[in-house]
């Protein structure tokens, strides 16, 4: 069960969190809608590659990733999308685009939006389409070790990250 080696993490850390089970869905959208969450308290994770690296990038769902910004903050040659193919393997407990923003559990860097840090909680996807997280943002913060920077650009339909 994906959600086993969160829930070990969290529960080793004493973190007070909820598990929100939902119908199937595939996009940060259809799961604030199902969940009734507001898409600006959901976060969705988003895979970059940075000079060559992996790393994890994560905006409130109705949001995209600005990768320009993301490049000028990094001081980086190139950040790109990653493609299914470059990331999947480090997610073996988890189904493809699904991953919790703990990069810390994969070995990976997180760059979190800092307006996800405005509400008191965060929620997120668990390791499947089909469960959520909800956890106070400052024990995520304090457990996930993002940085914050302002990352988030305004979603434009089919280009949104």
């Amino acid at each position: 069960m994906p959600l086993s080696k969160l829930r070990e993490f969290l529960d080793s850390n004493q973190v007070k969190y909820l598990v929100i089970s939902h119908s199937l869905a595939y996009t940060a959208q259809g799961i604030a809608a199902l969940t009734h969450i507001k898409g600006k308290e959901l976060a969705k994770t988003v895979m970059v590659m940075v000079d060559g690296k992996l790393a994890m990038a994560v905006v409130p769902a109705s949001f995209r990733v600005d990768l320009h910004r993301l490049k000028k903050y990094l001081d980086a040659e190139t950040v790109e999308l990653a493609s299914e193919h470059e990331f999947r393997h480090r997610f073996a407990d988890c189904e493809t685009g699904s991953m919790p923003p703990f990069g810390n559990l994969y070995g990976m860097d997180v760059f979190v939006d800092e307006s996800l840090a405005e509400d008191k909680e965060i929620a997120f996807n668990a390791g499947t389409h089909r469960e959520l997280v909800r956890m106070s943002f400052e024990d995520f913060h304090r457990l996930a070790k993002p940085s914050l920077i302002t990352l988030a650009a305004k979603s434009a339909g089919a280009h949104a990250a």
